[in-house]
């Protein structure tokens, strides 16, 4: 059992207001709430990785003393977090980040092979297969998490908490995750889950927490009936989420706006060839690690690579990154926080960061700057409100609403490189996100969404692509993509299982056929 009533400031903000949480053991618990409701600091908390301002914590019997709680504490009392962007030394390996301040044999003495053959086992019994002796600098963001969660339950955890846990996995892997949650529960772990897909939340949890601007607003659980989305849903951002319909795709004879010919990086990426019009959205399904990253970077320029990238009827092969952005490209990365964001700089400078239009060339446009901010603070409900923020402090989700509004407010858009958008961010901050990209598709851009969830690239787009080992695969579009079976379809082209054509003329078209 972990209580908790916790308050936590940061200078004069106030995250935390005596939020309130109740996990009953061997339960799978769900807390949920908008960007900035301050999830991750009550979580962070309860782990130790951050120290309360006041109130009560109770793990177990024992009363927490928050003065002098800290991770050590939190993991001698069984007590596990995986964090959203990971905690790992990026230089070491797998089995190596496992050991860091529990080295086995103690130091300098450290045996590792017990704990790489523990690891090994451990991941595959539970469907987290694991590398132990791979850097982790060098494996995809799903993997790296995999690894980490595989070093908690390693460690004895008994209380696991994961922050967005399944927003790097495909459609299967997640199956298989939830799966391994329920047994945990089953088997006496407790399992907290911090999440915004609700899908997921009716699937798993015992019980929800909602938590909106730093207090507790709602709690559900199946002991009363099933968990209903809507009524989660409408418990976290106040109001019922409004519906989006999918745009009509733009004509046959709609102009080039972004064009692929044999784009190749090194051995991850391998002869990709795709024509996106302007006015259209184009999907790329993949499980994480085959190729995405490198797509991206290669159009944005940010990686030597071969073949030609058209911008607007334009070869932009031998551009430069900024050279491509004034041409017309608009690229979120897929790491917001290495590739998108100046962390110490406040949100106005953030959103004005290469925008030149905004700045001016020479001297700072400072007036122009703080308008521009304050017109994108509100548009996507970046919160706090406060222009001189520093970014470092705001919510992940925040951090990349920042990225978006600065990327897709660029004068003259031809083409969007939008890598994993919504990783991360809350319900509403999803449906405004999704709202600029059809914008920007609208207006003429070509969209080109890289995502590893499924269910974004189904209700956003006019056409999905698959990578696997750096090729495409398969492509579904119109109909195909209202097929029941979409997912089905998708998802097998992502693992490289083989489906049963019987007869089915997609299937036999795209090659995906069992002998």
């Amino acid at each position: 059992m972990v209580e908790a009533e916790l308050t936590k400031r940061y200078g004069t903000r106030e995250v935390l207001s005596l939020a309130t949480m109740s996990v009953r053991p061997g339960t799978v618990h769900a807390l949920v709430g908008e960007n900035g409701a301050g999830k991750s600091t009550l979580v962070k908390i309860i782990a130790g990785t951050v120290r309360g301002d006041g109130g009560t914590l109770r793990v177990g019997d024992q009363s927490i003393d928050l003065a002098r709680w800290d991770r050590t504490r939190a993991r001698a009392a069984g007590i596990g977090i995986v964090q959203q962007h990971g905690a790992s030394a990026g230089t070491l390996s797998v089995v190596e980040n496992a050991v860091l301040g529990v080295e086995p044999g103690g130091w300098p003495l450290i045996d590792l092979a017990e704990t790489r053959g523990k690891l090994r086992a451990l991941g595959d019994e539970v469907g987290l297969p694991v590398e132990p002796d791979a850097r982790t600098d060098e494996l995809s963001l799903g993997a790296a998490q995999r690894a980490e969660i595989v070093a908690a339950l390693h460690h004895g955890a008994k209380l696991l908490i994961l922050d967005e846990p399944t927003a790097v996995l495909t459609p299967i892997e997640v199956e298989g995750l939830l799966a391994t949650l329920r047994r945990l529960a089953t088997e006496g772990r407790t399992i907290v889950i911090v999440t915004h897909k609700l899908d997921e939340v009716r699937t798993v949890a015992d019980d929800v927490t909602v938590l909106r601007a730093g207090k507790t607003v709602a709690t559900f659980s199946t002991a009363q009936g099933p968990l209903e989305v809507a009524a989660i849903a409408r418990a976290m951002v106040g109001a019922d989420l409004p519906t989006v319909e999918r745009l009509p795709a733009p004509p046959a004879t709609a102009p080039e706006a972004l064009k692929l010919e044999r784009l190749e990086v090194g051995t991850e990426l391998a002869a990709i060839t795709l024509t996106i019009k302007r006015g259209e959205l184009v999907g790329v399904a993949g499980v994480d690690g085959n190729g995405q990253r490198e797509l991206a970077l290669s159009i944005a320029g940010l990686v030597t690579s071969r073949g030609v990238v058209s911008i607007d009827g334009r070869d932009a092969s031998q551009l430069s990154p900024a050279r491509r952005l004034a041409a017309g490209l608009a690229h979120i990365p897929e790491d917001r926080l290495h590739g998108g964001l100046l962390l110490d700089a406040t949100v106005a400078d953030n959103l004005a960061l290469a925008r030149t239009d905004i700045t001016g060339r020479f001297v700072i446009d400072r007036a122009r700057v703080a308008k521009h901010a304050a017109t994108q603070i509100e548009e996507l409900d970046i919160r706090p409100p406060d222009p001189s923020a520093i970014v470092r402090g705001l919510s992940g989700g925040n951090q990349q609403k920042v990225v978006i509004a600065r990327e897709l407010s660029r004068p003259s858009l031809r083409a969007v490189i939008a890598a994993q958008p919504t990783r991360g961010v809350d319900l509403g901050a999803v449906v405004r996100i999704h709202g600029r990209l059809r914008a920007a598709a609208q207006a003429g851009a070509g969209v080109l969404v890289i995502s590893a969830d499924l269910d974004e690239l189904l209700a956003l787009c006019h056409r999905i692509v698959v990578l696997l080992r750096g090729r495409i695969v398969g492509e579904l579009d119109g109909e195909q993509l209202r097929r029941p079976d979409a997912r089905e379809i998708i998802g097998a082209l992502m693992t490289g299982v083989e489906l049963a054509a019987d007869g089915d003329p997609y299937l036999q078209a795209s090659g995906r056929v069992s002998p």
